[in-house]
């Protein structure tokens, strides 16, 4: 099949038709998510109405439910969702894994387990006192990175290797999990109430003030990203073939790895671990797109889908109001048991 390539300026893309329309459909039923949800509620608005709001019309009580109350939630659960989901297409395009995701190699326990030990011995424990002036937020991000370096030091052995850094991940994602946990049973009842609510991934209480810092991430990240998306194709190859098209191989894959952990570590660093949408995320991308490796746009447009759509059942569907990340475990889990067979089946084949 012939492919149109544009140049500008000394570079060169490949113009694929077909997986421009699939991006762009899946945009569209983004849009369609976010409006939805930004109707349902305890006081329901149509459609209409809301897409009413969004041109500039509508009542002061409408545009004070749409843009001020439902839109921050709406918008942070995009961008956290379309963060995992990038974050979980750059650590499998790199790991060459599809097992291969931020909430399984610790990044976001780390994370998780930092925003812990300030909400429950922030004010008792030197530990929690020295991350306490970061808050929750800083916390989380401090951890999840703290927490890559980590993972990636121990699985350097003169040079980085997927499987060595899958192990060590899921081995320390394991003991900061059982930190967590203990963490809980001394915590005060309202303090680990609090600390749950936040663990299962949680929209609640989102405003304004958290999109803009989430939002300058996300670009700063995810623009690093789009353009590591060279190496990323040769880093699909193999190593070795990898090195012969010129590839500085350990540091492109660290600076790509860098900005999933980055990626990951905002999003959790906001709304808690959500797990699971950076392990389907890409995996569902790459079979719609039908492309040989994750695809990074369709995979951040995914994720915020299936985050939007989480949301949507847990406020709405449920007799009773969910955290998002409950639902987004729940089917990632019926999803990893799915590549859990299908790998072995390759392997038994």
């Amino acid at each position: 099949m012939k492919r149109t390539a544009l140049r500008f300026a000394g570079a060169s893309v490949v113009f694929r038709p077909f997986a421009v329309a699939v991006v762009l459909s899946l945009v569209a039923v983004l849009l369609v998510l976010i409006c939805i949800d930004v109707a349902r509620g305890d006081f329901d608005l149509s459609l209409s109405k809301v897409v009413d709001v969004f041109g500039g019309g509508g009542k002061r009580a409408e545009r004070f439910i749409v843009l001020d109350v439902r839109l921050p939630r709406v918008i942070i659960g995009v961008l956290v969702g379309a963060a995992l989901g990038m974050a979980g297409a750059l650590t499998q395009s790199t790991v060459r894994n599809p097992l291969a995701s931020p909430d399984l190699l610790g990044i976001t326990a780390g994370a998780s387990f930092c925003a812990v030990l300030v909400i429950v011995f922030g004010e008792t424990t030197a530990a929690g006192g020295a991350l306490l002036p970061l808050g929750v937020t800083g916390a989380a991000l401090l951890g999840g990175l703290v927490t890559a370096l980590v993972i990636y030091l121990l699985a350097w052995r003169r040079g980085f290797e997927g499987f060595r850094l899958i192990l060590i991940g899921i081995g320390v994602n394991a003991m900061l999990i059982a930190a967590i946990g203990w963490m809980l049973i001394y915590a005060k009842i309202e303090d680990a109430a609090r600390t749950q609510i936040w663990l299962n991934g949680s929209l609640n209480s989102t405003d304004w003030s958290q999109v803009w810092p989430l939002l300058a991430g996300f670009v700063v990240a995810a623009g690093f990203a789009l353009v590591s998306v060279p190496s990323i194709a040769a880093l699909r190859l193999g190593d070795d073939k990898a090195r012969s098209l010129g590839v500085g191989l350990q540091r492109r894959q660290g600076l790509v790895l860098l900005a999933a952990v980055l990626l990951a570590s905002f999003a959790t660093a906001v709304v808690g671990p959500v797990g699971f949408v950076a392990l389907a995320a890409p995996q569902i991308a790459k079979r719609i797109q039908r492309c040989p490796g994750e695809p990074l746009i369709a995979s951040a447009v995914i994720g915020a889908i299936l985050l939007i759509a989480a949301d949507i059942v847990a406020r709405t569907l449920l007799p009773v109001a969910l955290p998002v990340g409950i639902i987004t475990s729940a089917l990632g889990g019926i999803f990893l048991l799915y590549l859990l067979v299908r790998a072995n089946r390759r392997v038994t084949v």
